[in-house]
């Protein structure tokens, strides 16, 4: 008998009955937490991760924009189960019962990296579908954990009406537990205390933060080394990560209380442990409660990634303005974000150019950095910009000019470089216009 995983551990065996799963469409392991989601989910959805903007929160304010309406803020389309219904042919939903279970059980699994891009606005009231498939699957030893893998997933979304959204490629870097535990890298860190005097510095902060709005950011006036941000988010707390599941949901492993979790522990039994009290529980639940975080390898409990993803997202949509359109977003999670922590979010212009058919663009670089003065998530994104001379923005063609989403989803497996690295950092390409 061949043994998959013993007791959190990553065998070989594993890896080759993950790698075999390559390429293969699957139902996702969670449904989406809006299925027709509206002007409330858009609101909701932005209120988690700590967004006013009014295109997303305030529909009389989005009538006057050139969207004529409401549309869904960025990290709505793809996330974590937040939109998308399965879709699927029969012959795909017959394979599903040959891609059951966790070749890597056991294993830790941490967000660790993501590419996203957006090709239309998601419009209120729209049923969504989604296609899912595992990409690439890299053997990597980690500092942390001992020997690790890269699992990399791949989506792409579209409306009721066949409008192509968007795509994302998802990281999950896996580590073995036990070896996380011994080898205690993080047992220096300290919780964060804040005293008066510095909460009042980031509360002046915030008092100064806003989005642009509807003043157009002109293509011809942005120059490189521009500024981006700072965008202030915490100090973290509990409460924040509270706010954002109201908004996000429960994400892959669908979480849920009482009876519903009763039946995800029959679905998913190892995804639960017994806490202090002997009850069991999700182990999700490293981002708030510490002991368990502990248990994991950490001093505290620590953020999620697609949080950090959102409040990268939210600085670009501050800076850029309603006429705008954020295009891609690419963003690696290298340490991690503690409860007490502060995070500013901060960037430069590193590009303009025009990018294909002649649409005004730059590529930004971008960070989240601590009060410890640690560069926590490194980033990339491209917008595109309104132009005096080249007109409003001209929303990017999906990948091999789709027209359909099996088409836009076998573009978004292609562009998963097939020697088992990252896809191609946005801004790849010609440049064609001024630096």
């Amino acid at each position: 008998m061949v043994t998959l995983a013993t007791d959190g551990m990553i065998t070989d065996e594993g890896l080759a009955r993950l790698r075999s799963r390559i390429g293969v469409p699957q139902v996702y392991p969670a449904p989406p937490h809006y299925r027709r989601p509206n002007e409330d989910a858009f609101r909701q959805v932005a209120r988690s991760y700590g967004d006013d903007n009014p295109l997303w929160c305030d529909p009389e304010y989005a009538r006057g924009t050139r969207w004529k309406g409401s549309i869904a803020p960025p990290p709505l389309i793809g996330g974590d189960s937040l939109i998308g219904e399965d879709a699927l042919t029969d012959g795909e939903i017959a394979r599903q019962a040959d891609l059951k279970g966790d070749p890597l059980r056991g294993v830790h699994a941490f967000y660790a990296a993501s590419e996203r891009e957006w090709w239309a606005p998601l419009a209120p009231d729209h049923r969504v579908g989604r296609r899912t498939a595992l990409v690439g699957v890299v053997d990597k030893p980690s500092e942390f954990g001992g020997r690790g893998v890269q699992e990399w997933t791949a989506q792409a979304f579209r409306t009721d009406d066949g409008t192509l959204l968007g795509a994302q490629y998802r990281m999950m870097y896996r580590t073995e537990r036990e070896k996380a535990r011994a080898r205690g890298k993080y047992d220096a860190i300290e919780p964060q205390v804040w005293d008066d005097e510095a909460l009042a510095g980031i509360d002046a902060q915030y008092a100064d933060e806003a989005p642009r709005g509807a003043e157009p950011r002109w293509w011809e006036d942005v120059r490189v080394g521009d500024r981006v941000g700072p965008l202030v988010k915490g100090p973290l707390t509990v409460t924040d990560m509270v706010c954002w599941h109201v908004g996000m949901g429960m994400g892959m492993y669908d979480v849920a209380p009482l009876r519903l979790a009763h039946r995800n522990r029959a679905r998913i039994p190892r995804f639960y442990h017994r806490d202090g009290l002997g009850i069991p529980d999700a182990m999700q639940r490293v981002h708030w409660d510490p002991e368990f975080a502990r248990k994991s390898g950490n001093p505290t409990t620590f953020d999620y990634g697609r949080m950090r993803e959102a409040w990268l997202i939210h600085a670009c949509t501050d800076w850029m303005g309603d006429d705008a359109w954020l295009w891609r977003l690419r963003v690696e999670f290298r340490k991690f974000n503690y409860v007490g922590d502060v995070q500013w979010i901060e960037g430069t212009v590193a590009r303009r150019y025009l990018a294909e058919g002649g649409r005004p663009a730059v590529d930004l670089e971008l960070r989240t950095r601590s009060q410890r003065d640690e560069i926590t998530s490194p980033a990339t994104a491209t917008i595109l910009l309104p132009g005096r001379e080249h007109g409003p923005v001209r929303l990017p063609e999906p990948p091999g000019r789709a027209t359909d989403l099996p088409e836009a989803f076998d573009a978004v497996i292609d562009g998963f470089r097939r020697d088992g690295t990252a896809p191609a950092r946005a801004g790849d390409g010609e440049d064609r216009g001024a630096r």
